[in-house]
């Protein structure tokens, strides 16, 4: 995996990390769950890293045919 794409799986983890572990946090405290945008954007920073991992596996997959 190129620098660049290594240093933005690594941002998208430690965002999605940080995001989980404060609704974590809340349902603990308050018993809430989160706001559905606050889902939705930790939903699109996996689906981004997602996006980000498949790329390298397809350009993989064509080298080897």
């Amino acid at each position: 995996m190129s620098q660049s794409k290594r240093e933005q799986a690594i941002s998208h983890l430690r965002y999605i990390r940080q995001e989980l572990r404060e609704m974590n946090q809340g349902v603990l405290d308050d018993g809430l769950l989160p706001e559905p945008g606050e889902i939705r954007g930790v939903m699109a920073q996996m689906e981004a890293l997602y996006e980000l991992l498949e790329g390298k596996s397809k350009s993989k997959e064509k080298s080897i045919n």
